[in-house]
């Protein structure tokens, strides 16, 4: 085993803010693994709406108050290392964990439920509430880290995690199956991207809300038909025609969703992108039977589950661009343009 280093590389969140409050360190304290964690050497690290949203203090209530402006709703604790998308390698365990697991590749689960093998009350997310993967090595508990085995590379495989477990997680708490006509807003984005791919591999009919420049990219991976973010969903494809919406925009076209969803059908959201404040008609929730499902928290056996669809590759990665650690400023500020399909990654060099 090679000898780790006692510092690494790391881009530190230093408070909520603008770009000026991410700073890159060559000399911080490499973390050292608990009795039930095991120590990983990251390759590469995707980028993600969360990342953005925690620095800028997005999901505070409270005007931005950085006091619960975390995934949890409580305070974040500075400097943080961010980043939940995660590719690696275990390189050290702690006292309880069978050394058999050094050497192993890996995708970090993002939603934490044990610390140090512990049970949380309340579940973290992985660069959020503890440190994360924008840095050299980072440690977890020793049931968050899947071992993974593919021929994928390392960047592809960290376009995975956050993305296309959030997704398997919104397509499993709405019980999508082969019976179902799906709609996805924000389909050219990380999750949205992935729920089209993963919504085809259950055998539903997919119907996917893009900018029409991204038209053929959509269908090609997987949606029956397109439709653009500019265009009026009900004129479109009618009342009541579809049996599941996952969302991940929300905003001023929210309630073009619920009409089109048919009696008894389900709404499932993880995002809000397109404005988070939407204007609900009660009579259309319960006239309409309609069941709605807020996703953050992962089901037993969403991860695991996804695993093995990668290793069977009924899905595939969508890597758009790759940037160094050091240039998480560019990179964030090429995410943000939403110009791109899949994920923005960021590799990290010993």
């Amino acid at each position: 085993m090679n000898t780790i280093p006692k510092t690494m590389n790391a881009l530190l969140m230093t408070g909520n803010g603008d770009y000026d409050k991410l700073k890159f360190e060559t000399n911080y304290k490499t973390p050292i693994p608990k009795e039930n964690e095991v120590l990983i050497q990251i390759k590469a690290a995707g980028v993600n709406n969360t990342d953005i949203n925690t620095r800028i203090a997005w999901y505070s209530k409270n005007d931005g108050d950085s006091d619960d402006a975390s995934w949890t709703g409580e305070s974040l604790k500075f400097p943080r290392i961010q980043g939940a998308d995660v590719c690696g390698y275990i390189v050290d365990v702690g006292e309880n964990i069978d050394s058999s697991r050094i050497g192993q590749r890996v995708l970090i689960e993002p939603c934490l439920q044990k610390i140090n093998g512990k049970q949380l009350e309340n579940p973290w997310y992985f660069g959020s509430e503890c440190d994360g993967g924008f840095a050299q090595f980072t440690v977890v508990s020793n049931e968050h880290a899947y071992e993974i085995k593919s021929d994928y590379s390392d960047t592809q495989l960290a376009s995975f995690p956050c993305s296309y477990s959030t997704a398997e997680n919104l397509l499993t708490r709405s019980n999508v199956n082969e019976n179902d006509i799906v709609l996805i807003s924000g389909a050219s984005g990380g999750v949205g991207s992935a729920a089209v791919q993963l919504a085809r591999a259950r055998g539903a009919k997919v119907i996917a809300i893009t900018s029409k420049s991204k038209f053929e990219a959509i269908k090609e991976i997987g949606a029956n038909q397109v439709v653009s973010r500019e265009d009026n969903i009900v004129e479109v494809l009618g009342k009541n025609s579809v049996t599941v919406v996952i969302d991940l925009v929300a905003g001023k076209k929210w309630n073009d969703l619920l009409e089109v969803l048919k009696p008894k059908g389900r709404y499932a959201v993880s995002g809000a992108i397109g404005g988070a404040i939407v204007e609900l008609d009660i009579r259309t929730l319960y006239l309409k039977d309609l069941s709605f499902f807020g996703c953050t928290v992962l089901e037993k056996n969403v991860f695991s589950n996804l695993i093995n669809r990668i290793e069977k590759k009924q899905i595939k990665p969508l890597v758009s661009k790759v940037f160094d650690l050091k240039d998480i400023v560019q990179a964030q500020k090429e995410f943000l343009t939403k110009k791109h399909i899949g994920k923005i990654v960021l590799e990290i060099r010993d």
